[in-house]
């Protein structure tokens, strides 16, 4: 293949003179631009020929979301009864005299004394009899032998 031809055969200085007129040819032509939006600036009428409609407002709530609302509100309501409750407790302990103290205290040391009867009780109860009855003479025979034996000296008692 010739270096001075194109691989179709056109001549290197016809190939550059062809590209040059379809380019010219091409920056000649205007570019053609396709809006993507549409803006309508005409003003709208004050009123139309129709008369106005009513529009039924229809708004669905799941049933999930109520219950969630409905939920919400009584937990509000109860954290607040909670709260309340809490508030006068303590402004309550706020004023300690030694009355106070006694009235809180009195309760829990009522419960604490009941307790230790109810467990004293069920441990009597549960408690076996271990009294033994002997009715025949007793006699304590005791006999101690001692060995000793071997190069170390071991010893061995025998109590009976």
């Amino acid at each position: 293949m010739d270096p001075l031809h194109t691989s179709n055969g056109m001549p290197e200085s016809e190939a550059a003179a062809e590209a040059r007129r379809l380019i010219e040819e091409w920056a000649d032509k205007p570019v053609r631009h396709h809006p993507t939006s549409f803006r309508d600036d005409t003003e709208p009428p004050a009123f139309g020929t129709s008369q106005p409609v009513q529009q039924e407002d229809r708004r669905v709530v799941p049933a999930w979301a109520a219950g969630i609302a409905v939920a919400s509100i009584g937990v509000g309501a109860g954290i607040t009864g909670v709260g309340c409750g809490a508030w006068l407790v303590l402004q309550g302990l706020a004023s300690v005299t030694l009355n106070g103290v006694l009235m809180v205290t009195l309760p829990f040391a009522g419960v604490a004394m009941v307790a230790t009867a109810v467990g004293g009780a069920i441990s009597k109860a549960r408690r076996a009899v271990t009294t033994t009855v002997y009715e025949a003479p007793v006699v304590q025979n005791t006999q101690i032998n001692s060995y000793q034996r071997g190069i170390f000296s071991r010893t061995r008692n025998d109590v009976r």
